[in-house]
């Protein structure tokens, strides 16, 4: 399948900031929003300031024309708010993950032995395990 045809010329952290503000957002700072440009990515924030945008139906926010009243602050506190939350979902999964990992070694060290991980006959695909286990050690 050829790739589509892409024909949009890439801009400058200046002009994305000027077609933000052309098509509605109220930026406060410049400079503020330019290092947010430039750090996070332009791309990276659009998914932040999609309900910030007109319309309720995908063809409306294609059009990309902000709502009255929309700010780049807006979309940047619901970016910090993702970011704490995503770290906040990780770290409880590592706990699950530890939890977990360590139930399964009690209960396989007592029904199997000690030595459980290095017995094939433990592990339904072969294969798979000896993959694993060449890939660990």
């Amino acid at each position: 399948m050829p790739p589509i045809p892409y024909s949009k010329p890439p801009l400058s952290f200046s002009d994305q900031l000027k077609q933000l503000k052309q098509r509605g957002l109220i930026i406060s700072n410049d400079k503020k929003a330019l290092h947010l440009l430039e750090r996070i990515s332009y791309y990276r924030l659009s998914g932040y300031w999609y309900p910030l945008l007109e319309g309720t139906t995908i063809a409306d926010k294609e059009k990309h024309i902000f709502k009255k009243g929309a700010h780049l602050d807006t979309a940047f506190k619901l970016y910090c708010f993702d970011r704490e939350l995503r770290q906040l979902v990780q770290a409880e999964l590592e706990k699950i993950e530890v939890a977990i990992r360590a139930s399964i070694i009690y209960h396989l060290s007592h029904s199997s032995g000690a030595m459980w991980l290095s017995d094939p006959s433990n592990f339904k695909k072969l294969p798979a395990y000896t993959k694993s286990l060449f890939k660990y050690h």
